[in-house]
């Protein structure tokens, strides 16, 4: 809430103004569930590994499909649960999340998919083959996103293999390799720096200097991380982390990452004292924390010891990197000096014979409404981190998914987003699963935005002989039946895809939609993002019959967004005077409304004004809220408001100085 609105509540009331108080679970109805074992045999399932479902309307009949991958990919009516169609196309697991995008830009959607023994898959809406690839024979592909890395309206598909040298992989839209430095990368200490395999979905895609091209980013199992441009070429890192021979920068994969960043300006370690981090299972993502237009890159790292034998994992933490590779510092944020880890951050248990793997997938967004992004993370500590840009974590965070008292391990996958009842707090939606051998099960989980559990639902048994159950896999949000609520969609372990109703939840906001964000699983804002968006007045102290300036700005801090709306109805006790335009788009007026449609382009603005007269006949202290509501064309919605305070007293705050 912005001061001047925190002014005229003062004046109105005469007391403090208290923020909304957190969501509670008489707030938010605990969610219900719709279906379950959808894509099983008879009596089993197969087991979901890692992989986050697609929720849309894929052949854009009115209905939306839920496209699941496990070994088989699986087509799923969303209202029922029922099997449209399910594919068994070559490869093994399927680990990476399903991607489902418009890839050629012919309006028409494609699913991508990518497996064991170096399979990569594309198919039409309807579930039929297009292409495949086997870049990687023999070697899984964990790693999978879509992007338009050079800005020209079709996307690119990158892989990313387990094995250790060609890793990465960049196909056009219609099977053939990118041109360019493609496959990437081939290990050389001199001057190619050092990369080895990727054993989770460790790519993200985007426009970190807002140039048109972007930067693709590639943690793996070493210290150093890889950052490449569209045509395959290295991104450099500041001179700072030193030059090759001639002089030039060295690549991203030449500067290793240690905890401090004293020891990555000399690039070496007294390994036993100055530990670093292992980023084989770390997605990276790419967000722009602070508001500023500009994308930093945030990586979770495994810090270990490297001073024994074998390595001690001692804690996962955020590293927050600008585009030349720097530690991220603005304004009070300083993440030059990482957080200082607490007593319980190290890890319960790396053995997937007892219980699968935990990775630790960040997502970002703005839980307290305040402007500025937290990063989350679930962590092999059996905990949900969310750090605040003051490095600290707020409330009740970190919240414990393993409890002592149950006698097991349970682990949390990726967190989604989103403010189930738009009061301007978030709530954070996460499943977990357990040790194998307990016959028990994981849960859906519902926490406030300070940590605090509001709803905690056991997820269905095993179905079939398996020993134990859960989600590994991130959540997915849509509507995937057409009534006015959400629904949250799991592909579990052993009990097939489930999908959960989110009842009164047709007004709310998403902030993190899906494993890695959105269904181009780039971990990068997708097709632009309008959150930031204003609408302000030039006079928040107003008269009656003054005229007042009405301003909406359509702020789009991502890609294009080609189907933007704004519907803003006049509140009572303004009249409609005229002078109404826009710098781009479609702009109308009629009965008390203005519309406007149109397209809000790449990392830019559009404003929109018009002016009103206040009611002459208005008398005492009013507040006048001209509310707008405006669509980003994906299926979110923002309402902003703009304040005039009738006649209102003027509040100034002392000037102090020293």
């Amino acid at each position: 809430m912005n001061l001047l609105k925190i002014l005229f509540i003062l004046s109105l009331t005469g007391s403090l103004f208290s923020p909304p108080p957190q969501s509670t679970a008489a707030d938010i109805q605990a969610p219900v569930l719709k279906w379950k074992n959808a894509g099983c045999y008879s009596s089993w399932c197969e087991t979901g590994w890692y992989s986050s479902p697609a929720a849309l309307d894929l052949d854009q009949d009115g209905d939306v499909e839920v496209i699941a991958g496990t070994y088989s990919l699986f087509l799923i009516d969303g209202n029922s649960g029922s099997l449209i169609k399910r594919v068994d196309p070559p490869g093994n697991r399927n680990w990476p999340s399903i991607v489902a995008a418009d890839l050629d830009d012919n309006g028409d959607l494609e699913v991508v998919s990518a497996h064991g023994d170096g399979y990569v898959h594309v198919f039409d809406h309807n579930m039929n083959l297009v292409w495949s690839r086997q870049p990687t024979p023999g070697n899984e592909l964990r790693s999978l996103a879509v992007y338009d890395l050079d800005h020209n309206g079709d996307l690119e598909i990158m892989v990313a293999s387990t094995r250790s040298y060609d890793q990465w992989f960049v196909y056009e839209h219609n099977g053939d390799l990118r041109s360019g430095d493609w496959p990437q990368h081939s290990p050389d200490s001199d001057t190619n720096g050092y990369t080895a395999g990727c054993f989770n979905q460790n790519i993200a895609a985007g426009d970190m200097n807002g140039d048109g091209l972007a930067e693709i980013i590639g943690p793996n199992d070493t210290h150093y991380l890889a950052a490449f441009l569209p045509d395959g070429s290295q991104l450099p890192a500041s001179t700072i982390y030193g030059t090759l021979p001639g002089g030039l920068a060295k690549p991203w994969s030449l500067v290793g990452v240690h905890v401090d960043h004293a020891v990555d300006l000399r690039t070496w370690a007294y390994c036993g004292t100055e530990h670093r981090p292992n980023f084989a299972h770390s997605p990276p993502i790419l967000s722009d924390l602070d508001g500023n237009g500009i994308l930093e890159a945030i990586i979770v790292g495994n810090v270990y010891n490297c001073g024994t034998s074998p390595y001690t994992s001692l804690y996962e933490m955020p590293f927050i990197l600008n585009r030349d590779r720097t530690r991220w510092v603005s304004g009070s944020f300083n993440w030059t000096v990482l957080p200082t880890p607490d007593a319980y951050a190290d890890p319960i248990i790396e053995n997937y014979n007892v219980i699968e793997s935990n990775h630790p997938n960040p997502a970002a967004a703005d839980l307290d409404n305040d402007g500025i992004k937290e990063v989350l993370y679930p962590s092999y500590d059996g905990r949900m981190h969310v750090y605040w840009m003051d490095k600290t974590e707020h409330g009740n965070w970190p919240y414990a998914v393993t409890k002592a008292g149950e006698g097991f391990t349970r682990f949390a996958t990726e967190p989604v987003v989103v403010d189930l009842d738009n009061n301007g707090y978030a709530e954070v939606i996460f499943a977990s699963w357990v040790q194998k051998g307990t016959n028990q099960t994981g849960k859906l989980h519902i926490l406030d935005y300070l940590g605090n559990p509001i709803h905690e639902i056991p997820l269905p048994m095993a179905y079939g002989s398996p020993d134990w159950n859960g989600v590994l896999a991130a959540p997915t949000l849509a509507n995937i039946d057409n009534d006015a609520d959400l629904e949250i969609v799991l592909n579990s372990a052993h009990s097939g895809v489930l999908a959960y109703d989110l009842p009164n939840t047709a007004n709310a906001r998403i902030l993190w939609e899906t494993g890695r964000g959105n269904f181009l699983r780039s971990g990068s804002p997708s097709l632009g993002d309008i959150s930031s968006s204003t609408f302000v007045s030039n006079y928040p102290i107003s008269s009656p019959g003054q005229s007042v300036r009405f301003t909406i700005f359509l702020n789009n801090q991502g890609l294009a967004l080609p189907d933007v709306t704004m519907t803003n109805t006049l509140s009572a006790g303004l009249i409609y005077q005229g002078n109404l335009s826009a710098s781009s788009g479609v702009v109308n007026y009629s009965g008390g409304t203005i519309t406007w449609s149109g397209v809000v382009e790449a990392n830019s603005s559009v404003s929109i004004q018009y002016e009103a007269q206040v009611d002459p006949t208005l008398s005492g202290r009013v507040l006048l809220a001209n509310a707008a509501q405006i669509s980003d064309g994906q299926g979110n919605t923002f309402d902003k408001t703009a304040y005039t305070f009738v006649n209102g007293l003027a509040t100034y705050l002392p000037l102090i100085s020293k």
